[in-house]
């Protein structure tokens, strides 16, 4: 399931940097595209803004086939405060911006990868992901609600990303 999760975290990113390469990050001193997966940054009050953090919520698996078929559901939160240059009252369009640039990453053909086993690949040891057997797929992406929290405009997207669970894969 973690190399299900690292595949599609990873082919998110790098998508949503080829839409968008402005749209970056910092954290802890590192400049990088603003993604984030909630459970692999340190606990903390930082809470990204004008970038899309990863939550995994759900999990189930289907052992009727050949091999178990694992769904995962994925939240993508969002929030923006606008622009100051203009008062923050351009929230709603920068959200809207982010809304197109996750349908873009998400929706863009093909939606489904080759599973990565990133474990050798951790910790900028300069090892290549090893490619596994099976193929990661997901969903179309489904918009939640915006809602305003004082100045900031949020969104929770979600995404269904299945994988079928090799033998040997925790």
């Amino acid at each position: 399931m973690q190399n299900a999760r690292d595949t599609f975290y990873v082919t998110l990113r790098d998508r949503l940097a080829a839409v968008n390469p402005a749209r970056t990050m910092v954290l802890r001193g590192v400049t990088r595209p603003g993604v984030l997966v909630e459970e692999n940054e340190l606990p903390s009050a930082y809470q990204p803004v004008d970038a899309f953090c990863l939550r995994w919520t759900g999990l189930s698996v289907d052992a009727q086939g050949a091999l178990p078929l694992v769904t995962l559901v994925c939240e993508i939160g969002y929030a923006t405060d606008g622009d100051s240059g203009n008062g923050g009252m351009d929230r709603g369009r920068l959200l809207s911006a982010m809304d197109g640039e996750l349908v873009a990453a998400i929706s863009s053909a093909p939606q489904h990868v080759p599973k990565m086993n990133y474990v050798a690949a951790a910790g900028g040891s300069g090892l290549a992901p090893v490619a596994m057997a099976t193929n990661v797929f997901w969903s179309d992406v489904a918009f939640g609600a915006a809602t305003a929290d004082g100045e900031r405009l949020e969104r929770v997207a979600t995404v269904e990303v299945f994988s079928y669970q090799e033998a040997g894969e925790l």
